[in-house]
């Protein structure tokens, strides 16, 4: 149940969240809330998930798109919006845009995937390439918006974006009251800005987590005063910011009770798991909440935590890498490197092994020239599937005791 409607910042009130749900109500997906039995039993919390991978664009980031909009004066329409962004606000900008008559005007860096453009242009939005960087296209937006007299649509740094993200909290609490924690992942911060202003307004408050990359620390380093790097390839590239929004980290720093940063292979294992227990596409941003509870199993232990799949739009390459990244970590996939002599039936003895311990091979290269071996030696590499990592670990033992040298090439 909600609490009291005082404002919770000087700049966003419950008040604000309420009035945007009203104004968005029926233009966006109401998207479920629903208890997940399995990664609670693998956590050791109580796991709720807000499925906003469900939007029509795939991502939470209409919410805040829609509800700026239709606080737009009529000469404002008429003129059009632009914003500078590569990732879901371009699509939800631009969907709703096109549906309500306004035109959008998107500016992304030329190094933006075509996939990425396609994408944006296919629900209406005109985009226009520019920069080598971000920061080089979001310049050319603000230069444009002075020049054309549009209105420029801040992808996070504004308090009526901010409010409209919010509307996920209030649908959050609404389906699952029992909550006592929510763990939002962290971009610029509009997302968790929003959710943690109706987070604080319930009765009792309920404790607010953020979720960032550790790649990308940015609202960790302004929280903690830390002065760690950002940078890299980040599976979690929505939350891939540099710099937080001014407005946004003035909210955070009053409202959220803590930030947590996780690596690579728990957004990794947070993708592979979404999808296979849940059956459900999420982008590695999306998964940035349940990769925190994997990555701090004991902080959330025995808590009622609700998280949200913010986004589902992920290259289906980059899924693939994933799920078999996560097959190989696991101990189902592996790749085997084995030293041969180079006699007849080597070979067929090493199996001989395999098919003795039921591991099925996928695929075999043998190397004969370029090893550092003598020249009557080589290496085998076998790629494999077994059932389980006990499977394979008996496999290599068995290689071994055999008198064959074995190693198994790792994953980062």
């Amino acid at each position: 149940m909600m609490g009291t409607e005082t404002s919770l910042s000087p700049t966003l009130t419950v008040d604000d969240v309420r009035a945007a749900a009203e104004r968005i109500k029926g233009a966006v997906v109401r998207t479920p809330t629903m208890h997940s039995q399995t990664l609670s039993k693998i956590t050791g919390a109580e796991i709720w998930l807000k499925f906003e991978n469900l939007q029509f664009t795939a991502a939470y980031k209409e919410r805040g798109a829609l509800n700026a909009l239709l606080q737009l004066t009529d000469e404002q329409r008429q003129r059009g919006v632009i914003a500078a962004s590569a990732g879901n606000h371009s699509q939800g900008l631009s969907y709703h845009g096109t549906r309500l008559g306004v035109p959008v005007t998107i500016v992304m860096p030329r190094t933006t995937p075509t996939v990425k453009v396609m994408q944006t242009e296919a629900v209406g939005g005109k985009v226009v390439l520019e920069g080598e960087t971000f920061d080089e296209a979001y310049a050319h937006a603000r230069k444009l918006e002075q020049e054309l007299g549009l209105t420029f649509v801040h992808p996070f740094d504004d308090p009526q974006v901010a409010a409209g993200q919010g509307t996920v909290a209030l649908e959050l609490f609404e389906d699952a009251p029992e909550l006592d924690c929510i763990v939002v992942p962290i971009g610029g911060g509009g997302l968790i800005s929003g959710m943690a202003t109706v987070a604080k307004a319930q009765e009792p408050p309920v404790t607010v987590i953020g979720a960032e990359a550790r790649l990308y620390p940015s609202s960790y380093n302004a929280w903690h005063g830390t002065h760690m790097p950002c940078g890299g390839d980040t599976l979690a590239e929505g939350i891939a910011v540099k710099e937080p929004g001014k407005f946004t980290q003035g909210i955070i720093e009053e409202l959220v009770d803590d930030i947590l940063l996780v690596d690579e292979p728990h957004l990794e294992e947070a993708v592979s798991l979404l999808l296979q227990i849940e059956k459900t596409v999420v982008e590695g941003a999306g998964a940035a909440g349940l990769a925190a509870v994997l990555a701090h199993r004991d902080r959330f232990a025995g808590k009622k935590v609700g998280l949200v799949l913010c986004g589902g739009n992920i290259d289906t390459r980059l899924l693939a890498n994933v799920l078999l990244r996560d097959l190989a970590r696991s101990g189902r996939l592996a790749r085997l490197q084995i030293t041969l002599q180079d006699r007849p039936g080597a070979l067929f003895k090493v199996m001989r092994e395999f098919d003795k311990h039921n591991v099925n091979i996928i695929e075999i290269y043998h190397q004969r020239i370029f090893t550092n071996l003598p020249a009557k030696g080589l290496v085998t590499d076998i790629e494999c599937e077994a059932r389980d990592r006990e499977q394979l670990e008996a496999l290599v033992k068995s290689l071994t005791n055999k008198g064959y040298h074995v190693t198994q090439v790792e994953l980062n």
